[in-house]
């Protein structure tokens, strides 16, 4: 089995795909695209024009990062789901939920106007209590055992370390479980090295060029992690 993963650098979706391909380590190339103009194989085989796409083989492939990763782990030794049917369940409900705290988060990064940069963050804000609250003690979703639900939330948490400022939602002192959670997970090899060397600059010119409030906010260096 060859593995390719059709990407975009800066897509948090992909992100969570590459961890979970690196935690199991299992081989995999990567093909980048330009989202903003698709080349057309990409779209004839990604039904919703989105990444990642996962090429199994010629004729297969696959689609929507939690799929992917859940394909990833049941090709791999060991697993990264629980067992019991009910907490796998739940698991699978945050691991939706942290889709909706991406594209809020992408939001915020990308807001035109103060107004819409403001009621982003605290939508923001209002969903990390809803996640705070859900946590254990650690240091992972699950307690001891690393899960997809962590791979599904590792991007989200690398993107608030590397924009740490008065402007973010992700306030630590507030957040305290969180914040362990999140310096868990980004002190792990598989999640360091799952965005391109270039990941800094890329992040900050892409704030700067797609939201005209959050860019002038958030635009500045990114913080290393």
């Amino acid at each position: 089995m060859k593995l390719e993963l059709i990407s975009f650098k800066l897509c948090p979706f992909v992100q969570r795909s590459i961890i979970a391909l690196r935690h199991k380590g299992l081989p995999y190339s990567v093909t980048y695209v330009d989202l903003e103009d698709p080349p057309a194989w990409f779209l004839a085989i990604s039904p919703m024009g989105r990444v990642p796409a996962l090429r199994v083989d010629d004729d297969t492939v696959l689609f929507e990062s939690a799929i992917i990763n859940e394909f990833i782990d049941d090709v791999t030794p060991g697993s990264l789901r629980p067992g019991d049917p009910l907490r796998l369940a739940q698991n699978r409900g945050w691991i939706q939920f942290g889709e909706q705290c991406l594209f809020d988060q992408y939001h915020w990064m990308t807001a035109a106007t103060e107004e819409d940069f403001e009621n982003a963050e605290h939508k923001l804000r209002v969903n990390l209590r809803k996640l705070e609250a859900a946590l254990g003690e650690g240091p992972y979703f699950n307690g001891e055992e690393f899960s997809l639900v962590d791979c599904a939330y590792a991007p989200l948490w690398m993107r608030y370390a590397r924009l740490a400022s008065r402007h973010s939602p992700f306030e630590r002192d507030e957040f305290p479980r969180l914040a362990a959670w999140s310096d868990a997970l980004l002190s792990l090899e598989a999640v360091q090295g799952s965005v391109p060397e270039d990941f800094d600059t890329l992040l900050t010119d892409y704030i700067r060029s797609h939201g005209a409030h959050a860019g002038a906010v958030l635009g500045g260096a990114p913080r290393p992690i």
